[in-house]
């Protein structure tokens, strides 16, 4: 529950709407719930001002489905690494849940709060194949509450492609940049822009590449300052820090 439910209901109480019996029902199930095989962490709102996000791979569409159901009581959901057969489990109880097929994404939202368009985060992939974990980023960031722009198919092997969108660039208050192959990108974004740029590695290229440890090494040493590294096809963490760190600005 997000704090502003707890203070909305603990309201209620005292002006005499909301019984006590009420409001202990709606708050049994603080701190978590056993369902026997997940314990689902409904304080995670109210201590990081986001609910628990739920990550699919391995998981059961039945369980997956069971989780995000209890957790839409009042509350917006994301999974993540979801594939359509899981997402469909999930759509037969939850109608207004939403997949985004790139980004392995199911979505519910709860409550549609304009984001801040003065704190854009601006989200740039390398290559087309990078796309998938930037999307990934794209979509936490953009349920998180903040305006996110994307900026694809930007690397190095094309460098113009990026140098023509130098004001798009220093315009976002932070910067999620997703490369595979060489990992060269986020260094090169961090020497043009004076704001937090969250690098992102991708399993994506051949051989040499080490699926993602090549572009990983790569961004954790990059000589321009400002830039910090996920891990590897991490897209929601990026996008997750990117948030945290945009709520803190200004």
């Amino acid at each position: 529950m997000y704090r502003d439910q707890i203070k909305s209901l603990l309201a209620g109480v005292k002006d005499g709407n909301v019984t006590i019996d009420g409001a202990l029902k709606k708050l049994e199930n603080l701190p978590y719930e056993d369902l026997g095989f997940a314990n689902i962490d409904h304080h995670r709102a109210l201590r990081k001002g986001f609910p628990e996000v739920i990550f699919c791979e391995k998981k059961t569409p039945e369980q997956v489905a069971a989780i995000f159901k209890r957790l839409s009581d009042g509350n917006t959901v994301l999974a993540t690494r979801a594939s359509r057969d899981v997402f469909e489990v999930v759509h037969a109880s939850i109608p207004d849940a939403e997949y985004h097929e790139l980004a392995r994404a199911i979505v519910y939202k709860r409550d549609v709060v304009p984001p801040r368009a003065d704190r854009s985060i601006l989200v740039c992939s390398a290559g087309t194949s990078d796309i998938p974990v930037a999307d990934e980023a794209f979509i936490t960031a953009s349920v998180m509450g903040n305006a996110v722009e994307k900026l694809y198919d930007v690397g190095v092997a094309g460098i113009h492609r990026l140098l023509n969108k130098t004001e798009k660039l220093r315009e976002a208050n932070v910067l999620i940049v997703v490369a595979g192959m060489d990992g060269a990108l986020p260094a090169v974004v961090g020497g043009i822009v004076k704001r937090p740029v969250i690098a992102v590695p991708t399993s994506v290229g051949y051989g040499a590449s080490f699926k993602g440890i090549g572009p990983l090494l790569t961004m954790l040493n990059a000589c321009a300052p400002g830039v910090v590294v996920v891990n590897i096809d991490n897209g929601f963490g990026a996008g997750y820090f990117a948030s945290l760190i945009n709520a803190e600005a200004g």
